[in-house]
């Protein structure tokens, strides 16, 4: 057992040492420090403090320099200020200490899935499940990175852990583990609240199984118990005070309007009850109401298409994809490993599936389909069965004990054989992970960590020509990393962070662009993706599986239109009218279908008071819209061009 410990710590630093910085974790670390020194937890309440707090604790004797405001709405400045304080401090060497504290929440969770394999299935079964979880490529391309993901999943487990020694044996002690744990967990990641129906759902199968109904009472409080620690819990991470910060200081937007604007009215009038009672400290609240707002407004890539909101498939298939072949054939042979078991382990079963399926049902429900790592919670509790049905093979006879042995050592040959680019992983019976992009994106394969390998491909190959197309570009940038590409138009790095770039219809040299632009992610597919001809083009290399490279002269006139259109959208609402509407045209005659164009060419004409002119290019931008997937750009760009068209038809 130390040596599979220490064979996961060795991965994971591994891991640590080569990834650069990818979307989230630098404002998750300014944030966490900043919530550890001073107890603001306005930056960015997106996910609870306790993975980011820990992440903090090794930065407090390097003092690192804090930013200056950026003077921009919270969410915005923690991209911005978490991007500054990470690099303007030496980058890696804040990086690199906060992922080994992350690192700590793998290493426990490994613990703690071998003490209760042990304690359920015996000594084999638990050495089996933790083999199996050291060599998973999903633990090792997220275990030692500053999210949320195995911190929830640690606490998860080990919450119901105590609660299943609770049920052996009753005692004050397990049930306050329980508690402190669950706590953890609601602390670590807000789908830490899914304790809450797994342990009243196991309390009530536990109690049917015995047909008690004191059993049930009995059970029923203990929860009660467990959770009201928790909220506790909760509680102290934020200094025991419900406002966000000290001296009165409040979040961008407030708390009241925020809740008023959720995509579903109900989800904003509950939590609002929350607050006004301070059931729940403020910053928790808003960040759940910020989880709703992304979960409305994030898009969702999938069997090849970009969806507004992702379909309920996303995350059966995703399982079937992102697990290990390993894995998916131990679960079906415990089937039948488990056949004359089932009554002696029926118990553990609850405790083990009763998890794995509230999750699962919760997830499968949501929209916000981003990536496979959300799916990490169940991933201990189903190496626990399979650990238990590798060892259950293991003592059947020969046969099976070879084919339990072939199936435990095809775990290792799969991380052997995706080394190091395990964020990418997709198993064999799919393609592999070069095919993965054909069912899945974002950070299921591209998360932006690949920044130091394009640094080594650039200085290798002496590329000094070259152009960049960066998926987290502004939340980190190429130049971090000592990239120096000119900057090709990401819809965040230009509409959300207005990074100053200028590109031309026509460029040459080495391209390269992030799996996740490749696929429109963010812009949308086909028409709507400015790098779409390029996914028709053999790339001259694949940098881990995630950054394509392309050399050659290429025509780009959606990026250069999408450029202009902002750069025209800042000249207008600058007073230069007439440098606003060249751009705007020239924009148009690069991409003049594109609905965003006509609608700037529209905006920019009506800003002038040429009515007429404008309601014909309100009128295409009606017209195009409807022709290109208004389901991903209606919500964006059908009200803005409404009014415009009825702004038009009252200066006739």
């Amino acid at each position: 057992m130390p040596l599979l410990l220490l064979l996961l710590a060795a991965q994971l630093i591994g891991v640590a040492r080569l990834y650069s910085a990818n979307w989230d974790e630098a404002h998750h670390l300014y944030d966490g420090y900043l919530s550890l020194t001073r107890g603001d937890y306005r930056l960015n309440a997106e996910v609870p403090p306790l993975v980011k707090m820990t992440a903090a604790l090794p930065l407090l004797h390097l003092h690192p320099v804090l930013p200056g405001s950026e003077g921009s709405a919270h969410t915005d400045n923690a991209f911005l200020g978490g991007r500054t304080f990470v690099f303007s401090n030496g980058g890696d060497r804040l990086l690199f200490p906060a992922r080994m504290a992350c690192m700590f929440f793998s290493l426990l969770t490994a613990l703690v899935l071998y003490a209760f394999g042990r304690h359920v299935f015996g000594e084999l079964a638990a050495v089996c499940a933790l083999f199996l979880f050291v060599f998973d490529p999903n633990v090792l391309a997220h275990g030692a990175l500053i999210s949320t993901d195995m911190g929830s999943a640690c606490f998860i487990l080990a919450t119901i852990y105590a609660f299943y020694r609770y049920r052996e044996k009753p005692g004050w002690q397990w049930l306050l583990l329980a508690g402190l744990m669950s706590g953890f967990a609601m602390a670590a990641k807000f789908t830490g609240i899914f304790i809450a129906p797994m342990l009243v759902l196991i309390a009530v199968i536990e109690a049917l199984r015995e047909r008690s109904l004191p059993v049930f009472g009995k059970l029923m409080a203990s929860c009660a118990g467990i959770l009201l620690c928790a909220w506790g819990v909760i509680w102290a991470f934020y200094r025991f005070r419900y406002a966000p910060a000290p001296m009165g200081l409040e979040f961008s937007p407030p708390l009241a309007p925020y809740l008023a604007s959720l995509p579903h009215p109900s989800d904003g009038t509950m939590l609002a009850l929350v607050a006004r009672f301070h059931l729940l400290p403020e910053a928790y609240l808003w960040g759940l109401a910020n989880t709703k707002h992304t979960e409305w407004e994030y898009t969702a890539y999938f069997l090849g298409r970009v969806y507004r909101h992702g379909p309920w498939e996303y995350f059966p298939l995703a399982f079937l994809i992102k697990s290990t072949l390993p894995l998916l054939t131990l679960l079906l042979l415990a089937l039948m490993a488990w056949r004359d078991a089932a009554r002696r382990y029926s118990q553990a079963l609850v405790f083990l599936l009763v998890p794995v399926c509230v999750y699962f049902a919760v997830i499968t429900t949501s929209h916000f389909d981003i990536g496979a790592r959300h799916m990490m919670p169940m991933y201990p509790f189903l190496y626990l069965i399979a650990g238990a049905a590798a060892a259950m093979l293991l003592r059947r006879g020969h046969g099976w004990a070879v084919l339990a042995a072939v199936l435990l050592v095809w775990q290792v040959v799969t991380v052997m054989r995706v080394a190091p680019a395990y964020m990418a992983y997709g198993n064999e019976a799919w393609g592999g992970p070069l095919a993965v992009r054909r069912y899945l994106s974002d950070s299921n394969v591209d998360w932006g960590q690949q920044l130091k390998t394009v640094k080594q491909y650039l200085d290798r190959n002496h590329i000094t020509n070259c152009w960049f197309a960066y998926f987290p570009d502004g939340a980190v940038q190429p130049q971090d990393y000592g990239v120096e590409c000119k900057r090709l138009p990401t819809p965040s790095a230009l509409w959300w962070l207005s990074l100053p770039m200028e590109v031309p219809p026509k460029i040459d040299g080495t391209v390269l662009i992030s799996e996740s632009d490749l696929d429109g992610v963010e812009s949308g597919d086909g028409a709507l993706n400015p790098y779409d001809a390029f996914r028709t083009l053999h790339p001259v290399a694949i940098l881990q599986d995630g950054v394509y490279v392309y050399r050659g002269s290429f025509a780009v006139p959606l990026a250069s239109a999408w450029v202009d259109v902002h750069h025209a959208d800042l000249l207008a609402h600058s007073g230069q009218p007439g440098e606003a509407l060249r751009l705007a045209r020239q924009a148009e005659a690069l991409a003049p279908d594109s609905p965003r164009v006509q609608l700037e060419l529209a905006d920019v004409l009506a800003m002038q008071q040429q009515w007429q002119k404008a309601s014909h290019h309100y009128q295409l931008a009606q017209q195009e819209l409807a022709k290109q997937r208004p389901d991903l750009q209606g919500e964006e760009l059908g009200s803005a061009i409404e009014a415009g068209l009825k702004a038009a038809a009252a200066h006739p």
